[in-house]
């Protein structure tokens, strides 16, 4: 039964892909939030970690959020991830009963390229979010802690899947403060933006549901 509801994850998420570069609209934002609730649902019938099932439960709440058009819904859809990001910490936590540190022994090239990442986020990101600065600064540490939590347990579906949801924040950020609306290339950052989101999201559900 497990399978069925992240099939119909994964069909979403295709039926998504197309409409990544869509105008806002109440379908597209549907298509768009179904795909983690199924994941969610996946993890609570497989009774997973509670921080799991929460974490992915959020992530639908920040798709949906990010789904509509506006600064109200962006701070609503950034702040249900932080949130999400924050159980995950949990969670990873949990099933590395270590120290958040350890990833400087178990992983310590990844660790310290994720922390130059998120220093340097000051300077191609930050200066360019204008009245959001801080809300996106906040967002950049929890994102780079979850990161560092999952550097500290041992190398599987879960480091791969939070390596892949920190690559897509990084397109995401990129696409919506550094590129204009009328780039070329914009519509390929959004296929690869939410390629990366869902192929980090199921590993991270799978990775739970292994533990």
């Amino acid at each position: 039964m497990t399978e069925l509801p992240v099939i119909l994850g994964l069909f979403m998420a295709a039926l998504y892909l197309p409409l990544t570069s869509a105008a806002p609209s109440w379908p597209r934002s549907f298509v768009k939030t179904v795909p983690l609730l199924a994941f969610a649902f996946a993890a609570y019938q497989q009774g997973a970690s509670a921080y799991l099932v929460a974490g992915l439960f959020l992530s639908a709440l920040g798709d949906f959020g990010l789904s509509r058009d506006g600064d109200g819904p962006f701070l609503y859809g950034l702040s249900a991830f932080a949130l999400a990001h924050l159980l995950y910490i949990l969670h990873f936590l949990t099933l590395s009963g270590a120290p958040i540190y350890e990833a400087f022994s178990t992983a310590p090239i990844p660790a310290l390229v994720l922390v130059g990442l998120m220093v340097s986020t000051e300077l191609w990101l930050a200066t360019h979010t204008g009245h959001l600065q801080w809300p996106v600064r906040l967002y950049v540490i929890i994102i780079g802690v979850m990161g560092l939590c999952a550097l500290a347990l041992p190398f599987g579906w879960t480091v791969i899947g939070a390596g892949l949801f920190i690559v897509s924040d990084v397109i995401l950020a990129i696409s919506l403060f550094r590129m204009s609306d009328t780039y070329h290339h914009r519509f390929k950052a959004g296929y690869a933006i939410w390629g990366f989101y869902i192929a980090g999201q199921l590993l991270i559900l799978l990775g739970g549901l292994a533990a």
